[in-house]
């Protein structure tokens, strides 16, 4: 029997953004802490990543996501957790 074809679009992995990385954005006069990254591998090989957060006032807020800004050290998280993820990946049951 052959194996059936199979094409990944994206692996997408979640990643909790340590309390001293984390920073504040707005949205439509509502300010956001960004605790979370979305970190998706697409099929180039290249990775892309969006924050998410909860507002700072409280509240539920709407599921909106943020551009992770350039810095090295959140690059840095990103390439680890994708890293981390691949070893998960590889070693999977």
């Amino acid at each position: 029997m052959d194996e059936p074809t199979v094409e990944v679009s994206a692996l997408a992995i979640n990643v909790t953004v340590p309390e001293e990385l984390r920073w504040r954005d707005s949205r439509r006069g509502e300010e956001f802490e960004l605790q979370t990254l979305n970190v998706r591998l697409l099929p180039d090989g290249s990775l892309a990543a969006k924050a998410y957060g909860k507002p700072v006032a409280g509240g539920r807020g709407g599921y909106t996501s943020f551009a992770v800004p350039d810095r090295p050290e959140l690059a840095a998280l990103v390439a680890a957790a994708a890293d981390e993820a691949g070893r998960r990946w590889a070693s999977h049951r």
